[in-house]
């Protein structure tokens, strides 16, 4: 049992540790906030021991104003939520397969595991060349060996293209948690509603799918979290065209084009204030699962 003495000594331990994050943390949020308010030409001169000229919020309305915002925050929610839905869906079911006992099963999770760890730019590069080329790509070729036309997918298709990529990518991760959390799973109480005669939908419906509240809920959060500056798969795709531009792309772009840092900080101030909000919701809509 903890002692008095020994918390005290415990949070002493921890102080460093604690500094240090809010630190890390800290630091580069007020730092966007100020150059937010401020016009900050680094290519141009401008220099922070010089001073910044402020200009207030004229970097949030001019942000805000421009024709490309809300188009790309609409863009940033259909990607998270395509995306969502794909790896929830695919990794329930993969998970219950890779749960069965077959021939050479370490392997089977081993290779279903392995596109997690390949980099976002790999990833995109090799969808893009080897896959969706509409001249020498794989689904070129197998279109025209049952003799229908290539699809140019990063043009005709190319927002459901970078939803493909990256539910390729995230696919394994929200598997793993899923996986473990159907390992976990009673078997007497399958077995038991199948000596019932419980068929196998109503089995995974009110048996299973309310065991996986609680992995589906970490899934869905911690994929919002990353996939809300989905960026490197745009990049090296489309580099945001054909209506591929999310939030974080346009900050990018507006940063590149007008050389101005605090503008680049109101968009990230944005980012910030849409993602605290589909944090929000997510945690009132899923995340009382966590709770149970």
């Amino acid at each position: 049992m903890a002692t008095k003495a020994s918390r005290s000594a415990a949070r002493i331990m921890m102080a460093p540790a604690v500094v240090l994050l809010l630190g890390w943390m800290l630091v580069p949020l007020i730092m966007t906030l100020w150059f937010s308010f401020t016009k900050y030409l680094p290519l141009r001169g401008d220099s922070i021991e010089r001073g910044l000229d402020w200009v207030g919020i004229a970097n949030y309305a001019r942000f805000i104003s421009s024709s490309s915002f809300w188009p790309a925050v609409q863009t940033t929610l259909i990607m998270v939520g395509g995306v969502l839905l794909i790896t929830v869906v695919l990794g329930i079911l993969l998970a219950m397969l890779l749960d069965q006992p077959m021939w050479g099963q370490g392997v089977v999770r081993i290779l279903v595991i392995a596109p997690f760890f390949v980099m976002p730019t790999v990833s995109a590069l090799v969808w893009k060349n080897m896959l969706m080329d509409p001249v020498n790509g794989i689904f070129a070729h197998l279109w025209r060996f049952f003799g229908a036309e290539p699809v140019a997918w990063l043009q005709d298709a190319s927002l459901s293209s970078i939803i493909m990529i990256v539910s390729w990518q995230w696919l394994p991760f929200a598997t793993l948690i899923l996986l473990t959390a159907i390992q976990s799973l009673d078997s007497e109480q399958l077995e038991a509603a199948e000596m019932d005669g419980a068929p196998v939908i109503k089995r995974f419906w009110y048996i299973v799918l309310p065991h996986l509240a609680r992995a589906i809920t970490i899934v869905i959060l911690i994929q919002t979290i990353f996939l809300l500056s989905i960026f490197a798969e745009i990049f090296v795709t489309t580099g945001g065209a054909f209506g591929t531009r999310t939030l974080t792309y346009l900050i990018f772009q507006r940063v590149i084009d007008s050389q101005n840092i605090g503008l680049g900080s109101a968009g990230g101030v944005y980012a910030i204030i849409l993602a605290n909000v589909v944090a929000i919701f997510l945690m009132r809509i899923v995340g009382k699962n966590l709770d149970a």
